[in-house]
């Protein structure tokens, strides 16, 4: 069975960071692109980046191009997003994805499956 968790949400204030993880099983991670996706209260899905089967491409939404990093340890099937100069706007939960297509790195793909998510609050 597949299975996406993800850890190091919190509660923080503006310009602080935060590292996020997400670690899969059940599938051959290292075979997919792989996304993080985010939902604030009251709003849908925002795909917020997303990272090539080795790594070696990283994709970002313009909201958060040049504060977020994604990286991923395919030895340990696992994804990170390190989450720099947090704005309240970044409020969300934070979702590990996986696509539908091995391929995908945009808001465009689908998702074939989403973790529990983790909560990233940031207060002014």
């Amino acid at each position: 069975e597949l299975h996406l968790v993800e850890s190091g949400g919190g509660l923080v204030q503006s310009g602080w960071a935060l590292r996020l993880s997400c670690t899969a099983s059940g599938f051959t991670f290292s075979t997919y692109f792989m996304s993080w996706v985010r939902q604030a209260p009251g709003n849908g899905l925002e795909w917020v980046s997303a990272i090539s089967t080795r790594g070696a491409g990283t994709y970002y939404a313009d909201s958060v191009k040049g504060r977020f990093t994604i990286s991923r340890d395919n030895a340990n099937n696992t994804m990170y997003l390190q989450l720099n100069s947090l704005k309240t706007e970044d409020t969300a939960k934070y979702h590990c994805a996986k696509p539908a297509a091995a391929y995908c790195s945009s808001s465009q793909c689908s998702w074939s499956h989403l973790g529990q998510g983790t909560q990233v609050t940031v207060s002014s």
